[in-house]
């Protein structure tokens, strides 16, 4: 067992570089082997455990009034549903934050300047979220190549957050690869309100196709009305 994890904002070290609103955010995870998925992080970085497992997450939500710097939110080009497949980490200086594996969006636009400025993995895809009544559904399907998901979701009743669910959704940075050498990206945003949230279709083949295949329904679903992100400059990780 870890510390707990803290859900409380950071405040955002240096200047804000980009911005972003997540909204309808549904979190399904599964536990998995940190043995598995260590050759699947990025160097100086290794597998956040919880009670003996790391755990493997497929995120979909609504991003929206994307913006770099101090320009106005990006018209179209930064709204879109997405869908991600990420993993957890924890680099030699105690930062804790995701891997994204995948990323889905329906902007190339988008997806062209997430690669070559964030060296982040998105994809070039089909994406809908569609509500019905008191139904979430998420869609993504590939222009190019195999890789597709489908689920839906019912949100429940507020819920106050298990150190568990702190672990899986309280994630101030994320750990990519640039130029060679793995970075950090910090963020901060308000504190999540969560909601419990009810899994009522599932079909994916992201997680597989991203190298994480898992086995039944996930451990841990749950949903927010989503927050506001802001990012800031990347800090370099040590490759060791």
């Amino acid at each position: 067992m870890i510390d707990r994890i803290s859900a409380d904002p950071p405040v955002l070290p240096g200047r804000v570089v980009a911005g972003q609103e997540w909204r309808d955010v549904s979190f399904l995870h599964w536990r998995t082997d940190p043995d598995a998925v260590a050759p699947l992080l990025p160097a100086g970085c290794r597998p956040d455990v919880w009670d003996g497992s790391t755990w493997v997450g497929l995120i979909g939500f609504h991003l929206g009034r994307a913006t770099l710097g101090p320009s106005p939110a990006i018209p179209y080009l930064g709204s879109f549903a997405e869908i991600n497949v990420r993993l957890y980490a924890i680099d030699g200086s105690g930062r804790r934050g995701v891997v994204f594996l995948s990323l889905e969006a329906s902007r190339l636009a988008a997806v062209l300047a997430a690669r070559a400025v964030f060296s982040i993995p998105y994809f070039w895809s089909s994406t809908r979220l569609e509500r019905a009544e008191d139904v979430i559904e998420y869609r993504s399907r590939r222009h190019l190549g195999s890789g597709a998901s489908t689920f839906a979701v019912r949100p429940g009743a507020v819920i106050r957050p298990t150190p568990l669910d702190d672990f899986l959704t309280s994630r101030w940075g994320l750990f990519t690869r640039r130029l060679g050498r793995t970075v950090f990206l910090p963020n901060t945003h308000e504190k999540w309100v969560l909601r419990s949230a009810e899994l009522l279709s599932l079909d994916d083949s992201l997680l597989a196709a991203a190298g994480v295949p898992v086995e039944g329904p996930p451990e841990s679903v749950l949903y927010s009305p989503g927050v506001r992100a802001r990012f800031g400059p990347a800090r370099p990780v040590p490759n060791r």
